[in-house]
């Protein structure tokens, strides 16, 4: 990179934000592009690499990639071939592994009733829930469905590890994430496409920012190059929104992880991806991606996470307190996107949880929404 390039577009973290709109930016409007990066590589989160033993894991916790949008595959699909995603989760509660999200399966092994149909499924849990006409939180909202002997066996103890919360303090909608079903569908999430890449996420963004326009530089922070390199045009910030503006109104608060990586001489060990622990261990999963990647060795690895106070930001904290911090970041946010044409987009700048197909589509309307300011057709 020449020290006196001339940039049309700077941007702010090489997470998938970063690399679709580097991408875009570069190919539609033949810009050219800075990505500056803390870390030392790109895809953010989304980050996989090979563990020493050789295989490939996921870095910060596992990706599930999965969308309805056939356009999101499309576009994606001109840097990566896919494989099926199996995504299939267990709850281990009771002694036992139940699958989970909770289907009917869930229901005929929890109640020890193995030939209870569907509608008598939808009878239980009718007799089972409370009466909670508006939920107010997740405690109330997982009351409301499936009663209160479900919610202490899989819901509370994960969500007040996860979160340090108690699910009452917390906002309805991080239980409501998580669907109810009442067929023997054990699939994690529900969506038509649910596919990984074939070679990595890390791969894929490394084909999405392989453009003679864009460069990258890794471990550099913004406020090393914000006064040395001014962009032609905008500046993308998908750093985390308040440290943008020094914490002038005070932190947001995350949730963190640490994650341990223990090498298994053995081709597989758990019976899927992932496996919940809400009421065993510190830790509130196990983690083995083989299931997912495909990938033929000898040897697993598991990894297991711990939720922490500090450090990496990886969960946005819902509680009304923390939005209310968030709107004001967000208002001087607004002023900074006219005035001085700086565009604040993904989870860390929006103080939102994104699932990753949810941040590219963010991406890509960010991208849209520079084209028609800066583009005169």
């Amino acid at each position: 990179m020449s020290e006196d390039t001339n940039y049309q577009l700077l941007i702010v973290g090489a997470g998938p934000v970063g690399c679709v709109m580097a991408e875009r930016a570069a190919t539609i409007l033949g810009w050219k592009v800075l990505i500056v990066e803390k870390r030392n590589h790109i895809a953010g989160n989304c980050y996989d690499m090979h563990h020493e033993s050789g295989v490939l894991i996921h870095r910060y916790g596992p990706h599930y990639f999965r969308t309805n949008k056939e356009e999101l595959l499309q576009y994606l699909s001109e840097f990566t071939d896919w494989i099926p995603g199996d995504y299939f989760v267990k709850v281990s509660t009771r002694g036992e592994l139940f699958p989970f999200p909770i289907n009917l399966l869930t229901l005929r092994q929890f109640f020890n009733r193995p030939e209870m149909t569907a509608e008598e499924a939808a009878q239980l849990l009718e007799e089972k829930r409370e009466k909670i006409e508006n939920p107010a939180n997740s405690e109330e909202f997982v009351l409301s469905r499936v009663g209160r002997e479900l919610y202490e066996a899989f819901y509370l103890g994960y969500t007040q590890k996860q979160w340090a919360i108690h699910p009452r303090d917390l906002a309805a909608s991080v239980a409501g994430r998580i669907p109810i079903r009442l067929n023997t569908d054990e699939r994690y999430v529900d969506h038509k496409h649910q596919v990984t890449p074939a070679k990595g996420f890390t791969e894929m963004f490394k084909r999405m920012t392989d453009h003679p326009n864009i460069d990258i530089m890794l471990e550099t922070d913004y406020t090393a190059i914000k006064d040395k390199i001014k962009p032609q045009f905008a500046t993308v910030y998908a750093g985390a929104i308040d440290e943008y503006f020094g914490c002038c109104y005070g932190k947001l608060p995350w949730r963190s992880l640490d994650f341990e990586f223990k090498e298994v001489a053995q081709e597989l060990v758990q019976p899927c991806v992932q496996v919940n622990y809400p009421n065993e261990h510190d830790y509130t999963r196990t983690v083995e991606i083989k299931h997912v990647t495909k990938q033929q060795h000898p040897h697993t690895v598991i990894s297991y996470e711990y939720p922490k106070a500090e450090g990496d930001p990886y969960y946005p904290i819902p509680r009304p307190v923390n939005k209310e911090l968030y709107e004001k970041y967000k208002a001087l946010a607004e002023v900074e996107t006219q005035k001085n044409h700086i565009y604040f987009c993904g989870r860390l700048a929006e103080y939102t949880y994104y699932n990753t197909d949810e941040v590219i589509e963010r991406a890509l309307a960010t991208f849209n929404t520079i084209k028609n300011r800066y583009v005169h057709q």
